[in-house]
């Protein structure tokens, strides 16, 4: 997991960016387009960089991410 990744998590949580809309269903802020959000659970999330994770990371053994998800762990430790 990239350091990068990990500070626009934290951001993104910070900033109040993360909504828990269900159990394991939440609405998380676009850190690049405040226009936008996107919906994701715990292992899928609808932006972008997961959706295109493979086609950069093929092959390296990777469990698909994004800051998005990284920011739902981090919600959940702060709000359990």
């Amino acid at each position: 997991m990239s350091a990068n990744t990990i500070r626009k998590a934290k951001k993104l949580v910070e900033s109040g960016g993360v909504a828990q809309l269900e159990d394991d269903l939440f609405q998380i802020k676009s850190l690049s387009d405040p226009e936008k959000s996107y919906i994701a659970s715990s292992t899928e999330c609808e932006c972008p960089g997961f959706k295109n994770f493979y086609k950069f990371h093929h092959g390296k053994g990777l469990k698909a991410n994004c800051s998005h998800l990284e920011a739902i762990k981090i919600f959940k430790q702060e709000n359990p």
